[in-house]
């Protein structure tokens, strides 16, 4: 018998510790630790969207690749040192950024002033993703908590376990299924992509090399969406960034999926959640109605905070995120 490939290895161990510890959280958690934990990051998240959106997207991208490499464990927030490469230096991960590393530094600052050595990285993290989606206009939901930090961080452990903008939609599906999440909870959570920013390196392929020489440019974008994009992304130029919704880039809405319906998906992993007949009535579904994607979503995002939950000798409490006790 043929032996896996390490990519399918890695959605398999994925898979094995995808709920690892997710009985232990719950909504009350710290309620005689640290009963106004929620109401301190609430303070800096917002006035760190005061000062920049870039922290909604930033924030909440953060979250997701946290969670999706080794479990909401708070590794990624982890700086590397000259005996260990990290994380967040992972190819993959380069892109995060500045905003939301800062948010969940001056949130976890806060918290430590009034309840020192209680809260873990990992839960602020989670804490202030809902905060910055529901201040932005989407859903609000309560947080499951219980997470402790990670005692590990790795760039070697990230590879073929985030999705990828060329990726497929049965390559994304993979991915998903791994970490215990369904293609309707994959749909849903791609609304993450309503907010924030993405480099032209992302999404150039599409407005240049598609199919040369016949079709340089991918036929399902939009071509007004199209045109506009290359103003933003001359080919060879420099990897600027560009708006992932540029109807109502400071909210977290389902303008998304209307984007798709309208050709108008950034990344092509975002426009193939439309032209695949698989999860077309999905778009179609979430973009007709707030009430069923704000349900959608909170309910995948919830579901993606229980991934290798870390608890017991498995973890520890952080007093500083980026670094290990």
């Amino acid at each position: 018998m043929a032996r896996p490939s390490s990519w399918w290895m890695a959605l398999l161990v994925a898979a094995a510790v995808a709920q690892l510890g997710a009985s232990d959280l719950s909504k009350d958690y710290y309620n005689s630790t640290c009963p106004d934990v929620e109401s301190i990051v609430l303070g800096v998240v917002k006035d760190k969207m005061q000062a920049t959106i870039r922290t909604i997207g930033s924030t909440v991208r953060l979250f997701f690749h946290d969670c999706f490499v080794d479990g909401c464990d708070g590794s990624v927030l982890i700086q590397s040192t000259p005996g260990n490469t990290a994380e967040r230096d992972a190819p993959d991960n380069l892109s995060l950024a500045f905003e939301g590393f800062e948010t969940v530094r001056s949130a976890k600052a806060a918290v430590e002033a009034q309840c020192p050595g209680q809260v873990s990285c990992a839960d602020v993290l989670a804490i202030a993703a809902r905060d910055a989606i529901a201040l932005s206009g989407g859903p609000f939901f309560p947080v499951e908590l219980g997470r402790l930090d990670g005692m590990r961080s790795s760039a070697s452990n990230v590879a073929g376990k985030l999705p990828q903008p060329n990726h497929t939609l049965t390559q994304l599906v993979a991915i998903f299924k791994a970490n215990g999440l369904n293609m309707s909870d994959m749909v849903a959570l791609s609304a993450a992509h309503s907010v924030g920013l993405a480099h032209c390196s992302k999404f150039s392929d599409r407005l240049y090399r598609y199919d040369p020489p016949s079709q340089p440019t991918d036929p399902t974008l939009n071509p007004k969406y199209a045109a506009f994009l290359k103003g933003k992304c001359p080919d060879g130029g420099q990897d600027n960034l560009v708006l992932m919704d540029q109807a109502t880039p400071a909210l977290f809405d389902n303008q998304y999926y209307r984007n798709l319906q309208d050709g108008g998906g950034l990344l092509a992993s975002d426009e193939l959640l439309y032209t695949d007949n698989r999860t077309r009535p999905m778009v179609d579904s979430l973009a007709a109605s707030t009430p069923d994607f704000y349900k959608a979503f909170a309910d995948a995002i919830v579901k993606l905070g229980r991934l290798g939950v870390k608890s017991g000798g498995k973890g520890n409490i952080r007093k500083q995120c980026d670094v290990f006790n």
